[in-house]
């Protein structure tokens, strides 16, 4: 099923979430350790990240040092395909902007439809590290837009090859990123959801939010995008905060506010045993909060604390 599928079908809130695969070496295995629990509770879709390759610098034998390219967490495709066998449930790969080309792209969309995926999340990516602004690959796309058209086009038959005629239609649902607090890059809020709505109007069915703590940020938010003229489905996305290095953390790598109450209970505590507490107490009220406005999904971003998760919706469900 498309996710606006579940969500239109959906009598209750429904759940979802958020993994990242394994680092390179590691077993599928962590993956199903991680999600086994979260089962559960029935999630509608498991979003699965896809990672950009990184070039470092490394020695070699006779001392000279040369630039390697590596992909530290490969294999979304594949970990899509074996939850969607494993657990029978609906996996949603990124796609990202960043480090690809549009051939590469039109390639892994055709696999993904061979595959049977029916939803993808079309991103730009961060910039590569030891960037500070994102750098397209030079026969790639620069925004995420460009990405929604090229999936787009490939629903409707449309292949980078010309002389592809009658070209079969892939039917992919087409989930972008919305920001609450904004993109870090946008220079205020309605310039932000100005780029969303062009998103959506070139063919975005859904949108995802960046994790917030702070409820009033999305809710603000919707009332933004609905005024704008932006109604498809908005979800909320949310992550546990578990110790204090996060503090510093999550506000500048994702560009997120903290309330100053979760900021000071946390400050307050003695460990990280004492943090997850806080943490799970803060993510239990605004999922009620969410709840509380009958918000269609909650969207979870697991990544490395399923069991604070699964304790937070096992008190919800």
């Amino acid at each position: 099923m498309k996710v606006t599928e579940h969500l239109a079908a959906a009598k209750d809130t429904i759940v979802s979430f958020e993994i990242l695969p394994p680092t390179k070496g590691k077993s599928i295995q962590s993956i199903y350790d991680h999600l086994d629990p979260l089962m559960e509770f029935n999630p509608a879709f498991i979003n699965v990240t896809y990672h950009r390759a990184e070039q470092i610098l490394k020695t070699r034998k006779d001392g000279t040092l040369e630039w390697v390219e590596i992909r530290k967490r490969p294999g979304t495709v594949g970990i899509c395909a074996a939850l969607m066998n494993k657990y029978k449930v609906e996996a949603i790969p990124h796609l990202i902007c960043g480090g690809f080309s549009k051939a590469e792209t039109e390639n892994a969309l055709i696999d993904l439809d061979f595959l049977g995926i029916k939803n993808v999340l079309a991103l730009r990516g961060d910039a590569a590290v030891g960037e500070k602004f994102f750098t397209p690959n030079i026969h790639g796309h620069r925004y995420a837009e460009d990405l929604v058209r090229q999936v787009v086009d490939l629903n409707n038959g449309r292949y980078m090859e010309e002389d592809i005629i009658e070209g079969a239609k892939t039917d992919f649902c087409i989930g972008v990123a919305g920001y609450p607090e904004k993109h870090f890059e946008a220079p205020n809020v309605d310039t932000d959801i100005f780029y969303l709505k062009r998103k959506i109007d070139l063919g975005g069915d859904y949108v995802t939010t960046q994790m917030f703590f702070n409820n009033d940020h999305y809710f603000n938010y919707v009332k933004k995008c609905n005024d704008h003229g932006i109604n498809v489905p908005i979800m909320p996305g949310l992550k546990p905060l578990t110790n204090k290095k996060q503090l510093a953390m999550i506000p500048r790598v994702f560009n997120v506010e903290l309330p100053v109450e979760l900021y000071t209970e946390m400050m307050k505590c003695k460990n990280d045993a004492d943090c997850e507490k806080v943490g799970t107490e803060w993510l239990l009220h605004q999922c009620r909060g969410l709840l509380a406005q009958k918000v269609k999904i909650i969207h979870f971003y697991t990544l490395g604390k399923p069991s604070v998760i699964y304790n937070v919706l096992k008190q919800l469900f």
